[in-house]
């Protein structure tokens, strides 16, 4: 198709057209990586709220170079160090769970979900209940509350902008439409830095080595989920709740050049792939400019300098996370919320020295297997945080066990 110079224009000045956003997880390396890409094109997007968990040094930093409207830590006991680094700016200053809420109401028109844990539940479903277009990456809003998530978007007429690379990669690509027309989703994982490792290497596996991903800069908890492919078992879950074509057509093979992001595979045998340089600024530039796209500072492909893509089968008896995550998939219900809360008591439980690498995916497995079947599903999130909450009661408890 030729374009016109009137049509050329007017894609340009639609791809253009300003855009409110708040940021929730702004000190977080998503939410960095959010204000880098709004600092190169600051002109396009106003920004109405800047929201940290507790990181108030740079909370203020971010504010005052970037002036938005409002600026919250979620930890009440620093909001005398923010109002007062926030001084003489004309930048209005909240703290606690109340004002975190409050940002997310604010009318932005695109939000960026990046508080991690399920202390981005209530926010991030605030922000989809107001109809915003909501840049999730907060993983619990759809592993834990998935059902709960997709009928409040549906109620509002929200928008869910994937950003996890792996998802970000299917939306690109998929026909959302043609759904019928999909064999497989197919997950890409890099594999970890225990990839090769045998169980009984992987059995001495220290914190410093879990936490070396092999392509990607993370922090501490997502790069052990990484290690375990635990964090490739959640994205299955979200990936089930983000494009419905049945747990039975989603797939997940181990990528090690982490340059494939996911592919979609259709009936008549094409697959169409996504494949950038490991950098989180492509696909968060993806839904901070959607429908359209921005220029971002990721590095480039050079096909002939990586000369060749790999990929083979993850093996279960090694990394029995995918299998365990599958299940909890299955049983519905309770089990997700569970898998991931006694996952996020494990996981902290190891980089503290307390657990063995292994004894993480035992963990979790204990939990799940216990927990799950005597727990009704939850009907909103009150429910969730009580499945978390007695999800990682439990958890502590088998920890507390191995530990001895």
């Amino acid at each position: 198709m030729v374009l016109t110079a009137e049509l050329r224009k007017a894609g340009r000045n639609a791809g253009e057209a300003r855009r409110s956003v708040t940021v929730l997880g702004s000190t977080g390396s998503i939410g960095c990586s959010t204000l880098d890409l709004i600092e190169r094109e600051r002109e396009r997007f106003d920004l109405v709220a800047l929201v940290a968990n507790r990181n108030v040094g740079a909370l203020i930093e971010q504010a005052r170079r970037l002036h938005p409207q409002f600026a919250v830590i979620g930890d009440a006991t620093l909001y005398p160090d923010l109002k007062a680094g926030l001084e003489g700016t004309g930048i209005e200053a909240g703290a606690g769970r109340d004002a975190v809420i409050e940002a997310a109401l604010r009318p932005a028109d695109w939000v960026m979900a990046g508080i991690v844990g399920a202390a981005g539940l209530a926010p991030t479903l605030a922000a989809v209940r107001r109809g915003a277009a909501v840049a999730l990456a907060n993983k619990e809003c759809l592993v834990s509350a998935g059902a709960i998530f997709l009928t409040e978007v549906a109620k509002s007429g929200a928008t869910l902008l994937p950003v996890d690379s792996e998802h970000n990669a299917i939306f690109q690509v998929l026909e959302a439409d043609r759904l019928h027309a999909v064999d497989r989703i197919i997950l890409t994982a890099s594999g970890g830095p225990f990839r090769t490792w045998t169980r009984e290497e992987m059995a001495g596996a220290t914190r410093e080595q879990a936490v070396a991903h092999p392509r990607w800069s993370m922090g501490a908890k997502i790069s052990v989920d990484s290690a375990t492919l635990m964090n490739k078992g959640l994205e299955l879950i979200e990936a089930h709740y983000l494009f419905p074509v049945g747990e039975e057509r989603l797939e997940i093979v181990i990528h090690p050049e982490s340059i494939v992001h996911s592919m979609v595979a259709y009936m008549d045998g094409s697959v169409l792939a996504q494949l950038g340089m490991p950098d989180m600024r492509t696909p968060i530039s993806y839904t901070l400019a959607w429908p359209h796209r921005m220029v971002t500072p990721a590095p480039r492909l050079d096909f002939a300098e990586i000369g060749k893509l790999s990929f083979e089968a993850p093996d279960p008896e090694r990394f029995p996370a995918l299998r365990l995550a599958r299940e909890a998939l299955r049983a519905g219900g309770a089990a997700p919320t569970i898998l991931n809360a006694a996952n996020e008591i494990a996981v902290a439980a190891f980089l503290a020295g307390h657990i063995g690498f292994l004894d993480i995916a035992a963990t979790v497995e204990k939990v799940t297997s216990g927990l799950a079947a005597r727990t009704a599903g939850p009907a909103s999130l009150d429910d969730i945080y009580e499945i978390d909450r007695l999800a990682r009661i439990q958890a502590e408890e088998v920890v507390h066990l191995v530990a001895r």
